[in-house]
């Protein structure tokens, strides 16, 4: 995956809208427009295959809408043009995290050595309670 073709086209092809910010900027938050919804279709994020287009799809669904686009917001700064560069770094990381390839994870057994100190843990926690015991209860 290219990041600089990828960001060239996510800052052509993606979907900007501007919203009222909230958070810090006194009267600029009132007037202005400063947030930043950054829409971007997933199915044609260019130099993608097949299968690394159902992985973004897999692992980013809950931030994909149904018409399939991807839905990065950004309020941070009290500057659009601020905004709309941080949109961009947000989705870019989204898509290139998404797009890494996990490693499997090997079963593992405890050694017998985690085992013994468990045990040991379990008798001396069990003696603990059993002096806590009123006399004279016995089983």
């Amino acid at each position: 995956m290219d990041l600089e073709l990828m960001r060239q086209w996510i800052q052509e092809n993606g979907d900007e809208r501007f919203a009222r910010s909230a958070g810090p900027g006194g009267q600029n938050v009132n007037k202005l427009n400063t947030k930043v919804q950054l829409r971007i279709a997933v199915d044609q994020l260019p130099g993608l295959s097949e299968a690394e287009i159902e992985r973004l799809k897999e692992r980013l669904g809950g931030r994909i809408d149904t018409s399939g686009e991807l839905l990065v917001q950004a309020q941070d700064s009290r500057s659009q043009i601020r905004n709309r560069e941080i949109a961009v770094e947000r989705a870019l990381a989204l898509i290139s995290g998404a797009l890494k390839v996990r490693k499997p994870r090997k079963a593992t057994r405890p050694s017998f050595s985690a085992k013994a100190r468990r045990i040991e843990h379990k008798k001396a926690r069990g003696a603990v309670k059993r002096q806590r015991r009123p006399p004279g209860i016995d089983e």
